[in-house]
């Protein structure tokens, strides 16, 4: 039987969906949802349809001033958006080294108002961020449709209901030390009932198993590794279920239950922050700093892969230093931070195309979602590109909002395009 599109998305979102603990919780299956930074299945892939044409004026539902500055993506969960924000006091600017509000906010998503806003700390960063793409609230929210999580690094991690009640906090009383001072920003992890949060850093890094719903530790493992940015990425595979972390030193699997470590691989670069993409029996991570490398690393083996034929295949051209990779239909795209787009067999790792220039000069940091056979890139530069997904490069719309910056990733569920520039949130429809 021949899939259609939108419907095989829909299927391979359920499937993770159940994998990730959410179908799991009660919900319909076709309820749509974006519950997490990189969409259901941690691909970048929506189920359903998405538009293709707007602009600030044009096909928006509703635009929010948010306060402060979080560079933090955006979560759907029903009639709910999630994200977080870090406020300094009046007259300070964003960025700066005072007391801020570290606050998680809920909009009504189908007016964009506030419907909640709490602060879960009062805090001053005892280190600074990127000055134009780093910010105190990075850290993207998680939510199994139950309770929603907002982790703020350094300043702990905080368990919401949907109505805004904080069921457990946790803080760990570390000042975690970044590279360069670039600043954190690892989102958190759920799968099955844990909570996955990784504390990498110039300092001593760790990793720790949290049970969702007391926010009680089950295991902890220290990490051999310095700043990184690349959230795990949790497989099933051969009936055992792995939490892969891309870093610099090496790409390590753990077993999801106990932390045990199931196999390491070395041969990624400086400052890891794409976060890894799985397709069947292939695992896909990369690093675009110093020392560039893209691998597709085969699941199922055990020990050190390093140099061994479970390297499938390698890349060091056109990789991304920040926007994590897509991954659909065999297919894998990869953005780079200067706007170039690269389409691979992701069984083979043969070019559909090679790093095309977009129809302008971009930045990005934002990472590419997919929907309804389209690829949406939010660059710095005020515009959100859609390119056809398949073998050949084709633009589609280009998409201004004079004015705008996009760091965050958009949120794309129910025919909708969720975008947090830096100073607003869109909802496109």
């Amino acid at each position: 039987m021949r899939l259609s599109f939108g419907f095989r998305s829909s299927l391979a979102v359920i499937c993770a969906a159940m994998a990730f603990g959410i179908l799991a919780a009660g919900f319909a299956a076709d309820e749509t949802f974006w519950p997490y930074w990189r969409g259901p299945a941690a691909d970048g892939m929506a189920a359903g349809d998405a538009p293709v044409n707007w602009s600030d004026t044009q096909n928006v539902l509703w635009k929010t001033d948010i306060p402060g500055l979080g560079n933090s993506s955006p979560i759907v969960w029903g009639d709910q958006v999630f994200l977080t924000t870090a406020i300094p006091p009046e007259g300070a600017s964003t960025g700066a080294l005072v007391e801020n509000k570290f606050d998680v906010i809920s909009l009504d998503r189908k007016t964009g108002k506030i419907l909640w806003q709490q602060t879960a700390k009062t805090a001053v960063p005892h280190e600074g961020s990127h000055q134009t793409y780093g910010s105190f609230a990075s850290n993207s929210p998680v939510t199994d449709g139950k309770l929603v999580y907002a982790f703020f690094g350094s300043r702990g991690v905080y368990c919401y209901d949907l109505k805004g009640k904080l069921i457990w906090q946790k803080d760990y009383n570390i000042q975690m030390r970044m590279k360069m001072a670039f600043g954190e920003g690892m989102a958190p992890v759920l799968a099955g009932n844990k909570l996955l949060l990784v504390f990498d850093h110039e300092g001593d890094s760790f990793m720790v198993a949290l049970d969702k719903g007391t926010g009680k530790e089950i295991w902890r493992v220290a990490r051999n590794e310095k700043s990184n940015w690349a959230a795990p990425l949790v497989v099933d595979f051969g009936g055992k279920r792995q939490l892969v972390v891309a870093a610099t030193s090496k790409v390590r699997s753990y077993d999801l239950e106990t932390g045990t470590l199931l196999w390491e691989c070395a041969g990624l670069g400086a400052n890891t922050i794409p976060q890894p993409v799985r397709m069947e029996d292939l695992v896909f991570v990369m690093s675009g700093y110093q020392n560039p490398r893209l691998m597709a690393i085969r699941l199922g083996r055990t020990g050190d892969l390093t140099g061994t034929d479970a390297i499938v295949w390698t890349q060091v051209k056109g990789n991304s230093y920040t926007p994590s990779p897509v991954i659909y239909d065999n297919k894998l795209y990869v953005l780079t931070d200067n706007g170039m787009l690269t389409c691979y067999s992701a069984r083979t790792g043969e070019g559909h195309y090679l790093q095309e220039r977009l129809p302008k000069a971009y930045s990005f940091k934002s990472s590419p979602v997919g929907a309804g056979g389209k690829l949406y890139l939010a660059s710095e530069n005020e515009d959100v590109i859609v390119v056809r997904m398949g073998e050949k490069f084709e633009v589609l719309a280009t998409n201004t909002m004079p004015g705008e910056t996009f760091i965050a990733t958009p949120a794309i569920t129910g025919g909708q395009i969720f975008l947090r520039s830096k100073k607003r949130i869109y909802c496109i429809q």
